[in-house]
């Protein structure tokens, strides 16, 4: 199943028109509150510490609906995703996103995040993210450029063999996504800073983080265009590169090109500011593993340069100023003085930066980026009696995508909004229980992708924070 397949209801055929041709169901009404969880035998990984802290969040949920969907979403990844065990003797975990037989490095990571503060709890559990963190440094030395990676070569669904770019068998698809190696070191150095644990950092390890600042770099483009080049034949032009697979042009400015953004969609204009802000944390945080552990003095000075480059160059040339909301980061930039103001739902999104920890949830300047961000002034946010929150290409005009009110909801400072984002959740998820990649915005019962593991994992990180922190709102 591709990424863009819609699951929906299958009466208003007019729908068709702004979200295209796809499959169509009937969403089911449940009866009453049962489990929507595979039956325990098929549960492709059980951590004890996941069940554990399941059954304690959800007693403290007065809502029963909530609590159910609660249930369905966080165990989801290990529920269902999960291929665990040892490959040339070091353990290894391969997680695939759901509905696609296939692991992306930013999903993978984004999957277990919730778990992460349960691994000293529970050693199986621990050694689930080793592999995790195994597998990552593998496909990195594979080929940094790719953001989804197949289980091993004998793969039925080879992925996107056909594009034209420079594709491996163990490659589901090669799109260049600065977040993708971000997030390879956001689960590196998660787990180092909860476990204190730096046993996965081998040779194989710190290969694989090299070559990750050696593709930073290249990508800043400044002497030329680099290795990279994609592109892909069909009809939707957020799947491609332009001009010759290279992209836009863009000028040198100390920035890092990604040639495409965490939705998978192609840029407009290479410097992607949301991954670029991404990179000063990643690059930072590996400064810090290298500087205790390896005594690697040249490499942990490259990193700090590096992210202190890009950090000057976001400051002089992403910070524009809005008519109405005053001073807000751009979404993408070319160097050339052209910008692109919007915002999208998926992970990097101005939205999310304190998520990310690349600013800090009061900071004026996100502030006025978060209005802009949540405003009709932002193309792709969409509003109606049932819902509002941010989609973006990837699903088409008028989708909204539960991450996005999720992160709105993580996000948040504010009550009555925390609220609110619950509410909207509760009322979108189609009767299903679960979080779906989008919904039409004016009936939650059109929804594409039944099976999102990460937005569905990313609820559940949503309410343990509301139940931990603000415990009075559920």
């Amino acid at each position: 199943m591709k990424r863009r397949e819609f699951v929906i209801k299958s009466s208003i055929l007019s729908l068709g028109a702004a979200i295209g041709n796809h499959n169509f169901v009937f969403a089911n009404i449940p009866n009453e509150y049962i489990s929507n969880r595979p039956e325990a035998q098929k549960r492709t990984f059980v951590s004890k510490a996941v069940e554990n802290q399941l059954l304690q969040i959800k007693s403290k949920i007065k809502d029963p609906e909530l609590a159910w969907m609660f249930e369905n979403c966080y165990p989801n990844t290990l529920d269902t995703t999960v291929k665990h065990g040892i490959i040339n003797g070091k353990l290894d975990t391969f997680i695939i996103t759901g509905d696609i037989n296939a692991m992306w490095l930013r999903d993978s990571t984004a999957q277990v995040w919730s778990y992460l503060p349960l691994v000293l709890k529970d050693e199986p559990l621990k050694k689930l993210f080793i592999g995790l963190i195994n597998r990552q440094a593998n496909c990195v030395n594979i080929d940094s450029y790719a953001n989804a990676f197949n289980f091993s070569n004998n793969e039925e669904d080879k992925g996107w063999q056909n594009d034209m770019t420079e594709m491996k068998p163990e490659l589901h698809e090669r799109k260049w996504e600065i977040d993708s190696l971000c997030y390879v070191i956001r689960l590196s150095y998660g787990f180092w800073k909860t476990t204190k644990d730096a046993s996965p950092f081998d040779d194989n390890w710190k290969k694989a983080m090299k070559t990750i600042v050696k593709t930073f770099k290249e990508q800043q483009r400044k002497e030329n265009l680099g290795p990279y080049k994609f592109a892909r034949n069909g009809s939707n032009p957020t799947d491609t590169a332009a001009f010759d697979g290279y992209g836009n042009k863009m000028k040198p400015i100390g920035l890092i090109c990604s040639m495409f953004r965490p939705s998978d969609d192609g840029t407009i204009f290479p410097f992607l500011i949301p991954s670029n802000l991404f990179a000063i944390q990643a690059l930072k945080h590996l400064s810090e593993i290298f500087k205790i552990f390896n005594n690697e003095e040249l490499f942990v000075n490259e990193c700090i340069e590096l992210a202190k480059e890009v950090d000057d160059a976001i400051k002089k040339h992403a910070i524009i100023t809005h008519a109405i909301f005053g001073k807000i980061y751009a979404y993408e930039i070319d160097g050339f003085g052209s910008q692109l103001v919007m915002d999208d739902a998926n992970v990097p999104s101005l939205l999310s930066l304190p998520y990310l920890n690349s600013i800090d949830v009061k900071d004026p300047l996100y502030i006025n980026t978060r209005n802009y961000a949540l405003s009709d002034f932002n193309p792709w946010f969409f509003k109606s009696t049932e819902a509002e929150g941010i989609g973006g290409p990837h699903t088409g005009r008028d989708t909204i995508w539960p991450m996005g009110i999720i992160m709105r909801g993580i996000t948040s400072t504010n009550d009555d909004e925390i609220i609110k984002c619950l509410k909207m959740l509760k009322k979108t998820h189609a009767n299903t229980g679960f979080m779906h990649e989008s919904f039409f915005y004016k009936d939650s019962q059109y929804f594409s992708r039944k099976w999102f593991a990460w937005a569905n994992t990313l609820f559940g990180e949503f309410i343990i924070k509301v139940a931990n922190e603000r415990p009075h709102l559920l």
